[in-house]
């Protein structure tokens, strides 16, 4: 069922509402997590010379900009949560934009990577491309998009008061291929654990 304006900004309303009702604790829960994986993962296909200009797209709190910036990078944020945007401002002291995922206005070929970890799954399925293509648009040339996102069987709905979409492999892999993008590599977290017990895929695609 298509989803009309009305339905998406209730979407956005009330999930990033809850993000904001939530924001102290989701900071102090997911302050320790570790996503150095990810973070190598999308470093590693990045060509060139460091230090690299990096999205951090859904940056939340901003605990990866401050992994990123600690690393030597130039780390931008991105939230579409205004309290995730003030918290990642103070506590890494890079440039945050506060843009919901649906209303982004991004600088045309500016980012060697983007780093878009546990986010796009809040994108509605069918918004999904119009999103995907903002993204390649600024990367530059040639940049390096990471992705990382809770599979399912291609449903989407609420959880609780947040939105989300979840895709498996086929279909994440169709729509970025059709946004332009070409896959690098996928593997699935936490590692080291049998398949059903690794709820994320992750994966990481370049601009041609």
């Amino acid at each position: 069922m298509k989803l009309d304006p009305q339905d998406l900004a209730q979407i956005t309303a009330t999930t990033l509402g809850n993000y904001n009702n939530v924001a102290e604790g989701f900071r102090e829960g997911t302050r320790d997590h570790d996503v150095s994986q990810n973070i190598d993962a999308l470093l590693r296909h990045i060509q060139g010379s460091a230090p690299f200009q990096i999205l951090d797209f859904g940056c939340g709190p901003g605990r990866d900009l401050q992994t990123f910036t600690a690393m030597g990078h130039v780390a931008t944020g991105l939230d579409g949560s205004e309290r995730f945007a003030e918290m990642a401002r103070s506590d890494s002291g890079c440039d945050v934009l506060h843009q919901n995922f649906l209303e982004l206005d991004l600088p045309a070929a500016r980012f060697d990577g983007i780093f878009a970890n546990a986010v796009l799954f809040h994108v509605p399925k069918q918004e999904l491309p119009r999103v995907l293509r903002q993204l390649y648009g600024t990367l530059k040339p040639g940049g390096v998009l990471f992705s990382s996102n809770p599979r399912g069987h291609n449903d989407e709905g609420w959880n609780g008061e947040r939105y989300g979409a979840y895709h498996d492999l086929e279909s994440w892999r169709a729509l970025l291929t059709d946004a332009g993008f070409a896959e690098l590599e996928h593997y699935y977290r936490p590692a080291g654990l049998p398949r059903e017990q690794q709820p994320w895929l992750a994966s990481v695609w370049r601009r041609h």
